[in-house]
């Protein structure tokens, strides 16, 4: 894995013919519109700097109650690049990412949530980065994330911590909602978490089986509108069960032969 600093923008030397950005989204009203007009600005970027060939933005539509799928649709409707997949029954973050992955048709994939982390406009550097370093998979960083309260900032500390010690995959802040992937990569990594560890299933999958990862730290904006249930004790107890219920399968696998 490689940690790389700051560097200044400029265009990539590898041209990818799709580029697909898909948001798992439960009760987003507030935030839909927002984070897929930062979608659009950041995807036309690479196109007018002939980074993609085209792009697309999907929204996972995980059962929400709110105006979320009303909205999603309406969107859908207005711009053919915008597709929507609506579950029928919740499937929790594990499930809503898989559907996103399973549901992207670009070589090239970004997952990252509805409530704009992240400035969208370090795309265009995290795509870079992937293509000069290449790499399969671009994990982002959060530089500063006091905002968010020092409780969340102990569980992550905690968290990351139990990650290395159980899985030796040295990750810093290996749950935040930006990972950037090359399509390939899931020929052979199939997911299995149906809860907030899948981040963590998903680094540790890919790097165990020889796909490389570059970090990188990006300013952070913590969510302003709604609220997060990411530190609630159930969603908790549900990454431990399964980090407990996946340890042998992931400790069981083989890097793939190189020819």
């Amino acid at each position: 894995m490689i940690d790389v600093p700051t560097m200044e923008s400029v265009s990539t030397t590898e041209r990818f013919e799709k580029l697909s950005i898909f948001y798992p989204m439960w009760n987003e009203e507030l935030y839909i519109e927002r984070a897929l007009d930062a979608g659009h600005r950041a995807a036309r970027g690479l196109l007018e700097r002939g980074d993609i060939g085209d792009y697309e933005l999907i929204v996972i539509d995980d059962a929400s109650t709110d105006r979320t799928p009303e909205i999603a649709d309406r969107l859908a409707a207005e711009d053919p690049r915008v597709r929507v997949v609506h579950h029928a029954k919740n499937r929790k973050l594990g499930g809503a990412i898989k559907t996103g992955f399973e549901s992207a048709t670009g070589d090239l994939i970004l997952y990252t949530d509805a409530d704009l982390p992240f400035d969208m406009a370090e795309l265009p550097r995290a795509v870079r980065l992937l293509s000069d370093y290449n790499v399969d998979l671009v994990s982002a960083y959060r530089f500063d994330r006091t905002g968010e309260g020092y409780l969340r900032l102990v569980y992550t500390f905690v968290y990351n911590l139990l990650i290395r010690s159980m899985f030796g995959v040295k990750a810093r802040d290996i749950n935040f909602a930006f990972k950037l992937c090359r399509a390939r990569l899931f020929e052979h990594v199939e997911l299995q978490s149906e809860g907030s560890f899948i981040d963590a299933e998903l680094v540790i999958r890919s790097t165990r089986l020889g796909f490389e990862m570059l970090q990188f730290g990006v300013d952070y904006f913590p969510r302003t509108r709604g609220e997060s249930t990411l530190s609630s004790p159930g969603i908790i107890w549900t990454i431990l069960r399964e980090m407990r219920e996946l340890r042998s399968d992931l400790d069981a696998i083989e890097a793939l032969r190189k020819d």
